[in-house]
């Protein structure tokens, strides 16, 4: 299965997909994360779905090493559905490594090791590293699920996961270049951050050689970047304002039919009327079910 990464350009890129769509600087990478020691670049075969995008779904990098399938993905917020997603993924490139095979056959068919990373850089506080499985997902609990998909996830923000930034310097310019845009940004319009970004990056050494090689397309992506990010940061904050705002409207309501329902049970009871005859005017008062009525009832009643 050899089938060469392409830069899909109806398609929006990122900085992380820009540096390590490159066989060297995602070698560093593999090495850095397993503690191997590679050092051929022709070993590595990348490999990528149709146009990088399968049931609407995006593939950063994947590529084959040592028997081993990896498919590494970049997210700048944080998402639990990444295992699911991920299975996706890793059917269809199954389908296709094996396209060549018969899978009915009394032959057992070999395929590589599936290996799953998401490096996240979003804003938002997440630990160090995590693992994020399948089996999380499923409606119901099961000691044993017989379908099972791990993801690691590694936050890559500038600070975090030391050791691994030390074993990879791409990586590690990599999240000190994007927290020089977060922290210009704070002060300035984005573009003027990027722009001295990326001037202070080359200027300093880092990412020196691909900043200056690809500089206005950093700065293009750099912006777009940021400002999904944003984006999706403010449509979280409503989203979860929205959500705030009708749990209390609810909680309102809630409290107020709790209170017209406890105060008619008790003038029920003042009156002398039966648990039944209370039961009944509660049922009529909120028009709900004799079984409904008689819980509400006996919830106040003793």
């Amino acid at each position: 299965m050899v089938e060469e990464l392409h830069v899909v350009r109806n398609q929006k890129d990122t900085v992380f997909r820009m540096l390590f769509r490159e066989k060297k600087e995602l070698l560093e990478l593999y090495n850095a994360l397993n503690g191997s020691a590679y050092n051929s670049p022709d070993g590595l075969t990348i490999c990528t779905l149709d146009n990088a995008i399968y049931m609407n779904f995006k593939n950063d990098i994947s590529f084959l090493l040592d028997s081993e399938l990896n498919l590494y993905e970049h997210q700048a917020t944080y998402n639990p559905n990444m295992p699911l997603r991920d299975l996706v993924y890793i059917a269809k490139q199954l389908e296709k490594y094996a396209r060549d095979e018969t899978i009915y056959s009394s032959t057992l068919v070999k395929i590589p090791v599936p290996r799953f990373v998401v490096f996240y850089n979003g804003t938002g506080e997440q630990p160090e590293r995590q693992i994020l499985c399948l089996s999380d997902a499923f409606e119901k609990e099961t000691a044993e699920p017989e379908l099972e998909l791990k993801v690691l996830m590694l936050n890559i923000n500038l600070g975090h996961n030391k050791d691994l930034m030390e074993k990879c310097r791409t990586l590690k310019e990599y999240s000190q270049y994007v927290d020089r845009v977060r922290k210009y940004a704070k002060n300035m319009r984005i573009e003027e951050a990027v722009e001295r970004a990326v001037t202070e990056c080359i200027r300093e050494g880092i990412l020196a050689d691909f900043l200056s090689a690809q500089r206005a397309e950093v700065i293009a992506v750099s912006i777009f970047e940021y400002n999904e990010e944003e984006e999706m940061r403010k449509i979280r904050a409503s989203e979860y304002k929205s959500g705030k705002e009708e749990g209390i409207a609810q909680g309102i309501e809630q409290g107020l039919k709790l209170g017209i329902e406890q105060g008619i049970i008790e003038i029920c009871k003042e009156m002398n009327l039966t648990f039944e005859q209370t039961a009944e005017k509660l049922k009529l008062r909120f028009n709900i079910s004799e079984q409904e009525a008689q819980e509400r009832v006996r919830h106040y009643w003793d």
